[in-house]
């Protein structure tokens, strides 16, 4: 029962019955009736929006061309691109001090952050035009305030939408291990967008394979930021969870750290290499790796050691929890 109560339910106590006075429990067959239509509507709005999300994410490969390709090596390339964010997604998985998280929930997690995807390609489009006009500052704006809280936030939902309400999701550890998968999810399918529209650009000029094989070697650089932003995003998704009382600001904290990170991760990416390359002489290529490895390390570090820290608090608790217990 909440710790909220009608005044009357405070005054009458235990004793009195307040069933449709001042409280509710499923007594009548409306009743019942009422809690099967409410948990109805709750899963068809859930595969509603995953309808919704399939069709966009059929639609986009379908009109952009991206279904037609039939070349093996672009699939092999897309595959390849994603092995350094599915390493860190595999790395958090492994460091999760409670029970591992079974592989079904986390397929289901990382679907939802490829359909996901959608949502935010289809917000980032209609915004683009809104921003490209402001000289200057408009693309940093962009970033900050467009691109990078829907991307965190469609795959904050990837999380909230099925993991969050599974027996599985049972410590707060595990928020951050479902978020690096929902990140991966996301990364896997902007990967292949923009390792597929390269190839469709190039194709019949003879260098479509190597120009293709660059851009997933420059995505999958990219790749482990989307998984880092989303596991602090989803860290703190599971603190919400197991901190009901302020479970908004938590939510909105975890989301404003994934969205500063990633916004700050794509104005800087194409400022900083560029300048470091010009004052130093290093080639821009050098430059653009060793600054996303520095940015990314980073941020993976500090991930690091909150992981450690929560694995820390829970070996000192497992005995006094009968176990370990991450209720």
């Amino acid at each position: 029962m909440s710790g909220e109560r009608d005044p009357v339910e405070r005054a009458a106590g235990e004793e009195r019955d307040l069933y449709d006075v001042a409280s509710w429990e499923p007594r009548s067959r409306l009743d019942r009736l009422s809690v099967r239509l409410y948990r109805l509507l709750l899963r068809g709005a859930r595969a509603f929006v995953v309808l919704v999300a399939l069709l966009i994410i059929l639609g986009e490969f379908v009109l952009t061309g991206l279904a037609t390709i039939a070349e093996p090596a672009v699939g092999a390339y897309i595959l390849l691109s994603i092995v350094p964010a599915l390493g860190v997604a595999v790395y958090l998985w492994r460091a999760d001090a409670t029970m591992r998280e079974p592989l079904d929930t986390l397929l289901v997690t990382f679907l939802l952050g490829v359909l996901f995807a959608g949502f935010a390609a289809v917000f980032n489009s209609v915004a683009d035009p809104l921003f490209s006009a402001i000289p200057y500052v408009g693309l940093a704006l962009f970033f900050y305030l467009v691109v990078a809280p829907v991307e965190e936030t469609v795959k904050w939902l990837a999380i909230r939408l099925y993991a969050f309400r599974t027996p599985e999701f049972n410590a707060v550890i595990d928020g951050a291990v479902y978020g690096a998968v929902a990140g991966l999810g996301f990364a896997t399918i902007e990967n292949a967008a923009y390792i597929g529209q390269q190839y469709l650009e190039a194709a019949g000029t003879g260098s479509a394979l190597p120009a293709t094989l660059r851009t997933a070697a420059v995505r999958s650089l990219a790749g482990p930021g989307h998984v880092i932003y989303s596991a602090f995003a989803g860290y703190y998704l599971g603190l919400a969870k197991y901190n009901r009382e302020n479970a908004g600001p938590i939510v909105v904290k975890g989301l404003l750290i994934a969205a500063l990170a990633h916004g700050t991760y794509n104005t800087l990416v194409g400022v900083v290499p560029a300048a470091v390359s010009a004052l130093t002489g290093v080639a821009l290529p050098i430059a653009f790796i060793g600054f996303i490895l520095a940015y990314d390390g980073a941020l993976g570090y500090v991930l690091y050691r909150k992981v450690t820290r929560y694995g820390e608090a829970y070996d000192a608790t497992a005995g006094e929890e009968g176990g370990g217990s991450s209720e």
